[in-house]
């Protein structure tokens, strides 16, 4: 069905976003999906959520757009420089999910070297009642974690890891200016590592960064832990490191072929698996959609963005 309006639409709705969010643009800008309009000509600003993706096709499908707001800190969703070379600005939600990833990326080594969710189906599936034991696992304290990408969110998770008493090494595209060792590639990084934590962005310049190289230097004792986007991962290359024994186990949140999760994955005890939850707090991710409205009123009213990307 389409919406044929009395007044122009100048913010239309792309891919999947909260029903908040979505209530949100209604009531402030009467802002439909764009597939509910009948005439996209003369909408200015697209509102981009769940991984929609946005590249020349959508673009041409808007003659009129100026300005993509992205409901989510990562953005290779979107085809910025596409948007960029038609004159289209781009902005993202930045700073506040930090906290929330951060916590999770956290959460993520605690439950690979301690085996916690692990442990839990365990008793459940009364194992401990029968009489057996459930394996031994590793501290936290005194493990190198080392920190694939150290942004706002990957110092932010560094700096929860340290005080669990993690000794924190990093890669970055630059050395930053911390006290924690910094290593000049991920093989290395990864060779140094009891837990290799990717915080890196998506896009092609991080494709498949993790490779089997990199799992291969993280060595049969050492855990991979993916809270970034599921393209950084060679996912087929950490499915035979699994199988053959190569690390020891991986707490991922991000997938390839979300929400597909290779069936190799499921049957395993040694990995975490979560629903790409990473900002998923309420209130993280109502400050994401306010931060979505900042960016669209002040295009709007001034032609600007708050949180423009590149």
């Amino acid at each position: 069905m389409t919406t044929d309006t009395t007044h122009q639409v100048r913010v239309v709705q792309l891919g999947g976003l909260m029903p908040f969010v979505r209530e949100w643009l209604t009531e402030r800008y009467a802002a439909p999906r764009l597939a509910d309009l009948a005439d996209p000509a003369g909408v200015e600003v697209a509102v981009v959520g769940g991984g929609a993706k946005v590249g020349a096709a959508e673009l041409d499908a808007l003659p009129d757009l100026r300005a993509i707001a992205n409901f989510g800190v990562g953005y290779d969703n979107v085809d910025v420089a596409e948007a960029t070379r038609r004159g289209i600005v781009v902005s993202n939600t930045p700073d506040v999910l930090t906290d929330a990833v951060a916590d999770l990326a956290a959460a993520l080594v605690v439950d690979v070297l301690r085996g916690i969710t692990a442990a839990d189906r365990f008793v459940r599936s009364g194992a401990w009642s029968r009489g057996e034991r459930v394996p031994l696992t590793r501290d936290v304290r005194g493990s190198v974690v080392g920190v694939l990408g150290l942004g706002r969110i990957g110092t932010a998770a560094a700096e929860r890891l340290e005080a669990f008493g993690a000794e924190i090494h990093y890669h970055s595209r630059s050395r930053k200016a911390v006290a924690w060792a910094y290593h000049p590639s991920p093989v290395e990084l990864a060779a140094a590592s009891d837990v290799l934590v990717v915080l890196t962005p998506g896009g092609a310049g991080t494709d498949k960064l993790v490779d089997a190289a990199v799992l291969d230097a993280l060595g049969p004792e050492g855990y991979l832990v993916n809270v970034a986007r599921g393209s950084v991962v060679d996912e087929d290359a950490l499915v035979a490191a699994l199988e053959d024994g190569r690390i020891a186990g991986a707490g991922l949140d991000v997938f390839a072929d979300e929400p597909h999760v290779p069936e190799a994955l499921l049957r395993r005890d040694d990995v975490v698996l979560l629903p790409h939850v990473g900002s998923a707090t309420t209130e993280t991710r109502e400050a994401m959609g306010r931060l979505v409205l900042a960016n669209i009123d002040a295009f709007l009213e001034r032609g600007e963005l708050v949180t423009p990307v590149g």
